[in-house]
């Protein structure tokens, strides 16, 4: 089975019920998160979560179809969830692949990975596997998907504060839905007894911002403004900024650098298609400018690099959580310098 974010809602519960391993990639790594995660609530019985890395099985690629049918021995539900990066995981399923029927249920989530990669096609065309590819979204998707995680919460959401939200959020599905699951907490909120959520609120709780979140960093580094990097850095840390969601907003903004040098090819004229995805509401307009510097630095295989060398960095922060912002602050001088000596 094959499924798109557009298509994933209505593919997701029969996968649930029929498939026994799950292969979620593509370069929106937070709606395939989210997308995994929303998977396992609908498995019958999900039970307890067994998380393995894909750097791990690559190694061992026996330990996924041991793990996996261990739980059968004794009776309890259980349910596997992989985190890997390419097709590091691609021995390993297809050892597991040998005999699922006795098997728990195989969750893996799949950095820089594809539908055309090989793990995948040693999956779509099986009856038992599902492999969702997920694309970046744009504001618009995003500021509805707020406004839907709204009213499940039990909020009275407008436009404008989805639309703050979603930014403030770097397009991240997983920020968004922690900021809307503090509002509802700060206003008490339930579908039975809903509140209004209004800018008052969303100050109050602290939601992230163009102005004070993860935006600022990510355009100095990008844009290889080294004079600011210092400052930016600092603000970080003041703000106690999560390493992780910030390196997500970091891979949200290669993954629509990409998207949008796919679109202009060799010869195209960046501001000029820039305009036309302001008009079409694909970008918002406060972008615009640092969109076009960033452009100006990274295409072809120099924004490939870039994109490699931000998964590298998220594996690093995963693996080593403690150190997680000095190995931040250390990479993202390391893409600054390159991006300042790109002209």
């Amino acid at each position: 089975m094959k499924a798109t974010q557009r298509d994933f809602a209505s593919t997701a519960r029969r996968a649930a019920k029929q498939c026994r391993v799950f292969f979620f990639c593509g370069p929106d790594e937070a709606g395939a998160s989210a997308a995994a995660e929303s998977l396992v609530s609908m498995l019958d019985e999900p039970g307890d979560r067994v998380e393995m890395s894909g750097a791990r099985l690559r190694k061992d690629p026996v330990m996924l179809g041991d793990e996996a049918r261990s739980g059968s021995l004794f009776g309890d539900a259980r349910h596997i969830f992989v985190r890997a990066a390419g097709d590091e995981a691609l021995d390993a399923i297809g050892n597991h692949l040998l005999g699922t029927e006795d098997a728990c249920p195989v969750i893996v989530v799949a950095t820089s990975a594809t539908d055309k990669s090989r793990t995948a096609k040693l999956l779509d065309k099986r009856d038992d596997a599902l492999v969702a590819m997920f694309w970046p979204p744009d504001l618009r998707d995003v500021t509805r998907a707020v406004r839907g995680m709204a009213d499940a919460a039990g909020l009275r959401m407008n436009g404008d504060i989805a639309e703050r939200i979603a930014r403030g959020a770097g397009l991240d599905v997983r920020l968004a839905q922690s900021e809307v699951t503090k509002l509802a907490l700060y206003l008490d909120a339930s579908p039975d007894a809903p509140q209004t959520a209004g800018a008052d609120a969303l100050a109050a709780i602290g939601a992230a911002t163009e102005e004070d979140g993860f935006m600022p960093v990510v355009n100095a580094v990008l844009a290889g403004e080294r004079g600011r990097l210092a400052g930016e850095i600092a603000r970080m840390r003041d703000l106690a900024l999560n390493p992780v969601g910030l390196l997500l907003a970091f891979e949200r903004r290669a993954a629509q650098l990409a998207q949008l040098a796919a679109k202009l090819g060799r010869g195209g004229n960046i501001r000029q298609l820039l305009e036309q995805e302001k008009r079409a509401r694909r970008i918002f307009w406060k972008d615009e400018r640092d969109l076009e510097a960033q452009l100006k630095k990274w295409r072809g295989a120099d924004l490939d690099r870039l994109v490699a060398r931000l998964t590298e960095l998220h594996r690093a922060l995963l693996a080593n959580s403690q150190a997680g912002e000095v190995l931040l602050a250390q990479g993202l001088t390391e893409i600054a310098r390159k991006a300042a000596s790109r002209r």
